[in-house]
């Protein structure tokens, strides 16, 4: 039985906690914050319960089977709600779109959209869920140690099909013809870091996850998931602290020996680091343990961060859906204000997440639960002022597009942003969602799992496979089974 440490208690930390204590092995899980989850906590104000990051439930398959994988079912912990729309996309001409469960009827939605539109999106989706199952199936959990893990000739086989050098926005152009369909397809890629024409059509595996497995909620709300996660290592002994940072790595022989926690010293055969690897690297860990420099991390290309507004409202707002995309603005002029030249957006996109509409519990009775995203650049200049100007502007679009008045009608409102996500995640640049997944950024081209320390490893969406919360879970089982394979 090996004694292991793991720093951080987000979703990755949590996955490879469980799978570590169910191979019999003793855990410790050292967290700054005062819940699991990390970017997936939850706060209560006023009546209200607001999820404080991500939102959507996709790839439910996936989740699943990672729960399967450690011998538990995830019925027994939370139900999940399938959402009927998914949706609601609102244009600038100040008309909307739901997007459906119902295929027939998605079909038909992107046939009023362009002539074949059902047809081309059909095509599309069955070469989607091409990418979807060989990902699943051959990549998704390669460590990303050694090149040669790619170079096997059943997986070269299969990498062809993958559509690595061509950009989802070229893909997506070359079907469609509409705008409509164009961004409705191009959506998912601003939760993966980058432009649609930077990350490699590999990634329309997303539309495959959005439009045919769907959108879910799951019971109790988007912290259910991390909840679930700590019972089940705490059923197998892994011992939590909270409000609890690692101070430091203290190293002998080339080999992490303990983690320094105030003023105390725990003593370990290995290390996982789910925190930001970053800041692991360049605060924690000797100088001369660190693989990566200060200049390669500021040669990385980061996913956005987010201003993000939590809001209660004291009235019911009829026009909203559970996921709310408002795409009244250009997406390509938002993009270049995010990933080109870095600023606070002109005419910003938004995205506005009312779960009240489907979980009775997050609002009091007739109110509203909002959280407001904006994706921004990361490491902007972040004051109050800057917030509270963008949450009028917004404010005045919601009103238009819901008609109805708004502003009167906030009895709570919050807010996060760069020097919260710096804060409470120690995330680099005050990042939200790592880093982007372009060509350059994918698979073995990312940051290793391997420390240069002997046995520390390091999990999160700063390495593989990347930012989202599936392959979190992911990179927590990846991180646990390199730490037994090396026993």
């Amino acid at each position: 039985m090996q004694k292991i440490g793991i720093i951080g208690a987000g979703l990755s930390s949590l996955y490879a906690a469980c799978f570590l204590a169910k191979e019999g092995h003793s855990v410790e899980v050292f967290e700054k914050n005062t819940m699991p989850g990390g970017r997936s906590q939850f706060f209560r104000e006023q009546g209200f319960t607001f999820d404080m990051g991500p939102s959507w439930y996709w790839m439910p398959d996936v989740v699943d089977r990672l729960f399967s994988d450690l011998g538990e079912k995830r019925e027994d912990y939370f139900k999940l709600t399938r959402l009927d729309p998914a949706y609601k996309v609102y244009w600038k001409d100040l008309t909307s779109t739901e997007i459906p469960e119902n295929r027939e009827e998605l079909m038909a939605l992107f046939d009023s959209f362009e002539p074949d539109g059902g047809k081309k999106l059909e095509q599309f989706l069955k070469d989607a869920k091409v990418k979807y199952d060989i990902s699943m199936r051959k990549f998704i959990e390669l460590p990303g140690n050694k090149y040669s893990e790619l170079v096997k000739i059943s997986i070269l086989r299969e990498a062809f099909k993958l559509d690595m050098f061509k950009s989802i926005e070229k893909d997506v152009s070359r079907r469609f013809s509409s705008q409509k369909s164009r961004d409705i397809l191009n959506f998912p890629a601003l939760l993966l870091g980058e432009r649609p024409s930077k990350i490699p059509s590999l990634y329309t595996l997303m539309n495959y996850a959005d439009l045919e497995l769907g959108t879910w909620y799951p019971e109790g709300g988007m912290n259910a998931l991390a909840q679930a996660l700590e019972t089940i290592a705490k059923n197998n002994g892994v011992t939590f602290h909270y409000s609890t940072a690692v101070k430091e790595i203290k190293v002998e022989n080339e080999c992490a020996s303990a983690l320094l926690v105030d003023d105390k010293e725990f003593a370990f055969d290995k290390i996982i680091a789910g925190a930001d690897y970053n800041f692991v690297e360049q605060q924690l860990i000797p100088k001369k343990y660190q693989r990566y420099d200060a200049k390669y991390w500021d040669k990385r290309k980061m996913a956005p961060s987010a201003l993000i507004f939590y809001l209660g409202i004291d009235k019911r707002i009829e026009k909203l859906l559970h996921h709310n995309l408002f795409f009244d603005e250009a997406l390509s002029d938002h993009g270049k204000e995010i990933y080109e030249n870095p600023a606070w957006p002109t005419k910003p996109l938004f995205y506005v997440c009312c779960p009240s509409k489907t979980d009775g519990n997050v609002a009091p009775e007739g109110m509203e639960n909002l959280m407001v995203l904006i994706p921004i650049a990361p490491d902007l200049k972040d004051t109050p002022e800057v917030r509270e100007q963008y949450l009028q502007v917004i404010l005045q679009r919601l009103e238009t597009h819901c008609d109805e008045l708004l502003k009167n009608h906030i009895i709570y409102k919050n807010s996060f942003c760069v020097n919260d996500f710096r804060s409470a995640y120690n995330s680099y640049k005050g990042n939200a969602y790592g880093l982007a997944n372009t060509l350059k950024q994918t698979a073995n081209l990312r940051p290793k799992m391997k420390s240069k320390l002997k046995n520390v490893y390091f999990c999160g969406q700063l390495t593989v496979p990347g930012p989202g919360i599936p392959p979190a879970l992911i990179s927590g089982k990846i991180a646990a089974k390199q730490l037994l394979n090396e026993l």
